[in-house]
């Protein structure tokens, strides 16, 4: 068995499939992209097929070396991003020739199930307990948050306020009967992040993510030292070489890479294992749509230290950013402008049963799931370019700050 052919589809709002076709007939599908930066990806994966063609998809570990090493540079997040999405569609091309799910070949089953947790959005502390307290109707144990906003170097003592109210919000209306993840998205200086950690505490926070950026790894340390709240990061890091770093500085209790980002299965799992080495937990970061996380899925069944997972299916997201996880303000998507994460993933939402707060394991071939190609075709014919884009914050001064 040969590739034969390398396809890359863009599809509406912000993410891309590539397709990898094989001379037997099997194909595979992954999902390589930067959110916001989806052509940039598409042209890498491109310029990456002459590499592949006419070569065994089962080989990965020489695949996967034939594209990172076979290149000067390294790294980075639209070369990394290129080759994760591959590498995903080889998986689930070699998990298809077998016939047994991709979790099989990496291990086999390490647990009976998964736990995972969804978003809950809100720009209030009444609208995040109202739409937490639906969360919890729905199942959920677990939810993460965002409770800032940009937030200046030194900001005003009314904005850590403002964090801590959002998360009482969430505390009066469900109690402790859902466990909160809070990320600060990397919007918080280490000065203010080291107040809003204190400030929170009270809460009983399952993890802070990403609470300063994760380069900044002398903050994380101060930051770890002050607060006993777990520390979550890494979706912006890139294969196992960035995460060694971090793995150095006994500042991190989580590590997040992301399988469309960091490598792609294989390299999520050699980080975890590294991880583990390291007494650290894993939770994988998936924003994106249902291949990126039935991908994260298969990494975890066969991880002990995958101790929960993002999740996506039947969250719905909006072209100008936003993203919406109440069912019932969506009518339509077409109608509203809003596509949910499993569009073009045939019967998405019967392949993932979540309940009380866990998935279950996947049991089809490869990555277990089939494209509708010809819905996939369709979009791309209707929504030639991806929409989405990261909004631009400015702060009152105009000065530019992290989203």
């Amino acid at each position: 068995m040969k590739i034969s052919k390398i396809e890359v589809f863009p599809v509406y709002p912000k993410t891309n499939y590539v397709k990898i076709s094989t001379d037997s007939g099997l194909c595979g599908w992954g999902e390589p992209v930067v959110e916001g930066r989806p052509s940039a990806v598409a042209s890498a994966v491109m310029e990456l097929e002459p590499q592949l063609i006419g070569k065994d998809p089962n080989n990965i570990e020489d695949l996967f070396n034939l594209m990172y090493r076979g290149n000067f540079y390294q790294g980075g997040p639209v070369l990394t991003s290129a080759i994760s999405g591959i590498e995903q569609a080889l998986w689930d091309i070699k998990g298809k020739n077998l016939g047994v799910p991709v979790y099989q070949l990496i291990g086999g089953a390490a647990k009976k199930r998964q736990k995972v947790y969804a978003w809950v959005h809100g720009t209030t502390p009444e609208e995040l307990g109202k739409n937490a307290k639906l969360r919890l109707s729905q199942g959920y144990k677990f939810i993460k948050v965002c409770i800032t906003e940009g937030m200046e170097w030194i900001a005003s003592r009314d904005k850590i306020t403002h964090g801590a109210d959002m998360l009482g919000g969430i505390r009066d209306a469900v109690g402790n009967q859902l466990e909160i993840g809070v990320d600060f998205h990397g919007r918080v200086h280490k000065t203010m992040a080291l107040q809003l950690m204190k400030e929170i505490e009270p809460y009983n926070v399952l993890f802070v993510e990403e609470p300063v950026l994760p380069w900044n790894e002398d903050d994380l340390i101060q930051l770890h030292n002050v607060s006993t709240i777990p520390i979550a990061t890494g979706e912006r890091l890139y294969t196992r070489w960035d995460f060694k770093r971090l793995f150095k500085t006994g500042a991190v209790d989580i590590v997040q890479p992301d399988v469309s980002h960091a490598g792609g299965i294989w390299e999520l799992r050699k980080i975890a294992a590294m991880a583990e080495a390291y007494d650290i937990a894993v939770a994988p970061h998936c924003p994106l749509g249902a291949i990126a996380f039935s991908s994260c899925l298969h990494l975890d069944v066969a991880t002990p230290n995958a101790f929960i997972q993002e999740q996506v299916i039947g969250i719905h997201n909006a072209v100008n950013g936003e993203s919406f996880d109440i069912e019932d303000k969506i009518e339509t998507d077409d109608k509203q402008g809003y596509v949910s994460s499993e569009t073009h993933i045939a019967n998405a939402k019967g392949l993932f049963e979540f309940k009380d707060g866990f998935v279950n394991l996947p049991t089809n071939p490869g990555l277990g799931f089939e494209v509708d190609e010809e819905s996939l075709v369709n979009g791309v014919n209707n929504h030639s370019l991806n929409r989405w884009e990261q909004p631009i914050w400015e702060m009152d001064d105009g000065t530019v700050t992290q989203w």
